[in-house]
């Protein structure tokens, strides 16, 4: 097999064999003659190089020609699932004990890096846990947080040394929730002002908590206690402004927001991720760090061209151009006719369809 760079690829070039995702769905068919829209593609799901060769005619005993650089092999993403799953579980465990014994700091960390392994096939934007109980949305928020983290940890270049450390920051950021009283904690209505007042004193239990763990830095605990901080001082538990906020603590608030309002509660819907995204940017001015969510919401976005989208009309189309000062409002291509979200702003994405 001779593969050719995507790089190299002109416009006219027709395709000796399809091209596949990772996730081994056909992208482009056998046959088709490139158009420039096709090398966005292409290059929007990072495929770097196909195979273009004409094939010769199969033997009766060939397999069907798979591109070995362009499919996702199956065995690695459902080690990603199972090792999703295995986490929760394991979090589950290690958060209802967290009051009578030692928090296993080391198991955590080892499933965690294990799953990081295997986070390459991790979408922030598209993936959902798979039959998530109501009762364990704390430990399913808590593991997509500790992922996205890290995720935006690297993205803003924290030092490599540390990213694990941000990972955890994410895992344990609402730890504290062990102590606070269930029927508090999932209540389906509004919160009464002394019951709210108990929730949120779990980022003062999280930190007393994690004050007598080893194997976190102090990074960790300050994470727990200031992710529902403000930059301009109006959060709490008190009320510190952006100077006095860990930049740990900055990195999880986002993504504790992000997960928090795109999984389902039992007392709410999931939300559009792309709504989400709008809201963070609307709270980055004043609530949030800026610098963050920017790094967020444009990485999240940056390689969407392509993607299949539903939007709130129902249409379910392709995103065909993304403008980078409005990366939440792409242009999607629904048969044919082109929808400018920018422009039309009763629509919006509802949700990233699987490829």
């Amino acid at each position: 097999m001779v593969l050719t760079p995507v790089s190299e690829l002109k416009p006219g070039t027709r395709l000796n064999n399809d091209v596949f995702t990772e996730k081994g769905n056909l992208l482009l068919p056998k046959g088709k003659m490139l158009l420039p829209r096709d090398l966005t593609v292409l290059q929007a799901f990072l495929i770097e190089a196909i195979d273009n060769e004409r094939p010769a005619p199969p033997a009766a005993t060939d397999t069907p020609l798979i591109l070995e650089s362009t499919t996702i092999k199956r065995p690695e993403r459902v080690s990603f699932e199972q090792s999703y799953t295995s986490m929760v579980h394991m979090i589950k465990q290690c958060f209802q004990s967290a009051l009578a014994q030692d928090i296993p700091v080391y198991k955590l960390r080892t499933g965690l890096e294990q799953l990081i392994s295997h986070s390459r096939h991790y979408n922030i934007l598209t993936f959902y846990p798979a039959q998530m109980k109501q009762d364990e949305y704390i430990y399913h928020n808590a593991l997509l947080t500790s992922l996205t983290s890290y995720r935006i940890a690297k993205w803003m270049g924290v030092p490599e040394n540390e990213g694990m450390q941000v990972a955890l920051a994410g895992l344990f950021h609402d730890i504290g929730n062990i102590r606070v009283d269930p029927d508090i904690l999932y209540k389906p209505s509004r919160l009464e002002p002394s019951e709210l007042d108990e929730m949120r004193r779990h980022t003062l239990y999280g930190y007393e908590i994690l004050k007598k763990v080893t194997g976190i830095n102090e990074g960790v605990r300050l994470a727990a206690l200031q992710h529902h901080e403000k930059v301009d001082g109006s959060g709490y538990p008190l009320r510190l402004d952006h100077t006095r906020i860990h930049v740990y603590a900055r990195i999880v608030a986002v993504a504790d927001i992000f997960h928090a309002m795109t999984l389902s509660k039992n007392y709410r819907k999931a939300q559009s991720p792309y709504l989400v995204l709008e809201q963070l940017e609307s709270e980055s001015f004043g609530k949030l760090d800026p610098a963050v969510v920017t790094t967020f919401i444009r990485k999240v976005t940056q390689f969407h061209n392509g993607t299949s989208v539903r939007l709130s009309n129902g249409a379910i189309g392709k995103i065909v151009f993304s403008d980078r000062d409005h990366p939440t409002r792409p242009m999607v291509a629904v048969n044919e006719t082109i929808y400018n979200l920018i422009e039309n702003r009763k629509l919006h994405i509802q949700s990233v369809l699987q490829h």
